[in-house]
């Protein structure tokens, strides 16, 4: 009966997530940004559901993943810069730009840092929480740099065809202020980790975690 609660929990995020996929997929602002946008979301959801049976993660991190994903989707549908909850707060707070690409760019942190700390740890590849805590960071600033090149290849080879999903919205700095979203996101997730006595502890581990190669 245990089991059947997490699975059930599986389940709902995964309709929420094809339920929010087909509504960001119809009439969105382009399909080439949209594309573009939400296809991390779908690589990541992908590998999860093909690793499941093999490796579980924690409850949190099925429910940080859904909701770095909806983010994902939503900027594909209107784009990040056109987001309209944001260029709400934008006319109410006075901002001089659609900040919705800072929230993305903190997740691009926030989910993978308790992404890598699970596997490093669930795997038995590092066993010292500190140096689970130092790798899983490194893992997200390359992420982010990767991603960052990424953007600059596809402005490269489309010009100005790119300018939706780039997002810059005229910022000459907006690199190097997406990087250090991405690293306040990992640095909060890293530092919950650390102090969490349900994540990264020896004694929680078998409850956490399942074997990459269960036992038949």
């Amino acid at each position: 009966m245990q089991g059947q609660k997490p699975m059930k929990s599986h389940i709902l995020q995964l309709a929420l997530f094809l339920v929010v996929l087909v509504w960001s997929g119809y009439q969105p602002h382009d399909y080439p940004t949209w594309g573009l946008e939400v296809f991390p979301a779908l690589i990541g959801v992908a590998i999860l559901i093909c690793t499941y049976s093999r490796f579980r993660f924690s409850e949190l991190m099925y429910w940080v993943v859904l909701i770095h994903a909806l983010i994902l989707l939503i900027g594909g549908h209107y784009t990040y810069a056109q987001e309209p909850v944001f260029n709400y707060l934008r006319s109410l707070l006075g901002w001089s730009r659609n900040n919705y690409d800072k929230l993305g760019h903190f997740f691009q942190g926030f989910s993978p840092a308790i992404i890598a700390s699970e596997l490093l740890w669930g795997l038995h590849i590092v066993r010292q929480r500190s140096w689970v805590i130092f790798l899983s960071g490194c893992v997200c600033m390359a992420i982010s740099a990767i991603y960052e090149l990424f953007e600059w290849m596809v402005a490269e080879i489309s010009n100005q065809e790119a300018v939706a999903f780039l997002g810059t919205q005229g910022d000459v700095w907006d690199t190097q202020k997406d990087m250090l979203w991405c690293l306040i996101g990992a640095s909060s997730m890293l530092i919950y980790l650390y102090f969490s006595k349900r994540h990264l502890q020896p004694e929680n581990e078998e409850k956490t975690f399942h074997s990459m190669y269960p036992s038949k």
